[in-house]
């Protein structure tokens, strides 16, 4: 009869009970290294130049001064793209980098671990480490994003090309320590980087589930209960089934409800008092084409923010916003709302009205894009290249009503407006709806 797989996993852990945890850090004078992570009386705690130092901070490289005067402290960036700027940008701002250092999946076995690529790659992450090692910026490096870590022995070059850079990481860099991030609490993989991996501590990229996280957490505990990070965390992504309508095109909240949804997600699910927690990373702090160029955004392209900045700025400070963006309800096409179904003939003209919590829109600025919708993407992989507005198709715009001629073209649309308010803060809804030609 065969074992089962925590069966093994007990084996394991017996095996290894002698063994050095990847997560147990030296325990070493703080104020002697950079960056370490201390156990304190069963607690984790980080400290940065022997001071602690609790995560409060967010994905992205860009609008970091409106990062720090929000009560933030650290970016995450997932390459070394312009990596000097950000560190100095970073610095300039007081605020601390996790820098990503890409790597491939380990699926990519024969056109890369079992290949001499992987030993050039690894050289070229050890002349980084080695050139940005000192930089005042720094907090840690992040080795992979959302990587799976199997258990086959087939990956066993996959595991010796991760642990040989993390400890060539370790020997260059002893003063930062090394982390990699995985998709939601996944228990296979936490497994098989505890007792198969050498890094300081785990990141979670984690939306929809963190509303588990807690309870994941305390049941996992008999076999994993270490630091770790949670590198992204927000409002749900456009890849849940629930959220679309008839042809396939997903249905986006306005602004407003997502930063309801990102206040109720820290408050009530963020595990703040488990002992491994060592802080989060909101995502995404900046302008983010994913689907549409509003999903995951907290800014324009022009540095003006959403209600989940003044959210966030609440979060990190305790202290609300006295510039509140809009709260906007929802827009209505026609009369009908996002998850009706919207069905247009050719060329004809529509309305389009928003609607607010408060009546009076006095001092409102309306600005609003028809763009075709590249929506059908069966692999989950959304479009990242800022769709083509259709231009010359409003016919009238009074405040928050607007007129517009139905696009020629049969297929899938969707119309975007941004509501500015007059110190610059906006709000956002999107409605997606579709062109039929009768047969």
């Amino acid at each position: 009869m065969k074992s089962t797989f925590f069966t093994q996993i007990l084996l394991l852990s017996i095996f290894c009970f002698l063994l050095s945890s990847c997560f147990q850090s030296p325990q070493v004078n703080a104020k002697k290294v950079t960056v370490c992570i201390q156990n304190i009386n069963g607690k984790y705690l980080l400290y940065r130049n022997g001071e602690p130092f609790f995560v409060k901070g967010a994905s992205g490289f860009t609008n970091l001064k409106q990062l720090a005067a929000a009560g933030g402290n650290t970016i995450r960036v997932w390459d070394t793209l312009h990596l000097a700027s950000v560190l100095d940008s970073a610095q300039a701002n007081h605020l601390a980098v996790v820098v990503g250092l890409p790597i491939p999946s380990s699926e990519s076995l024969e056109n890369f671990y079992n290949t001499p690529n992987a030993n050039v790659y690894a050289d070229k992450i050890a002349g980084l480490v080695e050139r940005f090692k000192d930089h005042p910026a720094l907090l840690s490096w992040c080795l992979g994003n959302e990587l799976a870590f199997p258990n086959k022995p087939k990956y066993n070059k996959f595991y010796a090309t991760f642990n040989g850079i993390v400890d060539m990481i370790h020997q260059k860099d002893p003063n930062h320590p090394v982390t990699t991030t995985i998709m939601s609490f996944q228990k296979k993989n936490i497994v098989n980087i505890k007792l198969r991996t050498k890094i300081d501590f785990i990141s979670f990229n984690i939306f929809g589930s963190i509303q588990t996280l807690k309870e994941d957490l305390v049941k996992f505990k008999w076999f994993w209960s270490g630091p770790f990070l949670i590198t992204e965390w927000g409002i749900e992504g456009p890849w849940l089934a629930e959220n679309r309508n008839a042809w396939g095109a997903y249905i986006e909240s306005t602004s407003t409800k997502k930063a309801e949804q990102y206040l109720t997600n820290y408050q009530k699910y963020m595990p703040v008092n488990d002992p491994g927690f060592l802080g989060s990373m909101v995502f995404y702090w900046g302008q983010k084409q994913e689907l549409t160029p509003t999903w995951f955004s907290m800014f324009d392209e022009n540095g003006a923010e959403t209600g989940a900045v003044q959210v966030m700025r609440y979060i990190w400070t305790g202290k609300k916003t006295t510039n509140s963006a809009p709260s906007l309800k929802y827009m209505l096409l026609d009369g009908k709302g996002a998850r009706d179904n919207i069905l247009f003939q050719p060329a004809i003209t529509v309305n389009s009205k928003v609607y607010f919590e408060n009546a009076d829109t006095t001092g409102l600025t309306f600005k609003w894009k028809i763009f075709h919708e590249d929506w059908f993407k069966p692999n989950g992989t959304f479009n990242e290249k800022k769709p083509k507005e259709i231009q010359n198709l409003i016919v009238n715009q009074h405040g928050s009503d607007l007129s517009f001629k139905v696009p020629d073209k049969e297929g899938p649309y969707r119309i975007l407006v941004y509501v500015y308010n007059q110190k610059g803060a906006f709000a956002t809804s999107s409605t997606p709806f579709y062109v039929l030609k009768n047969p």
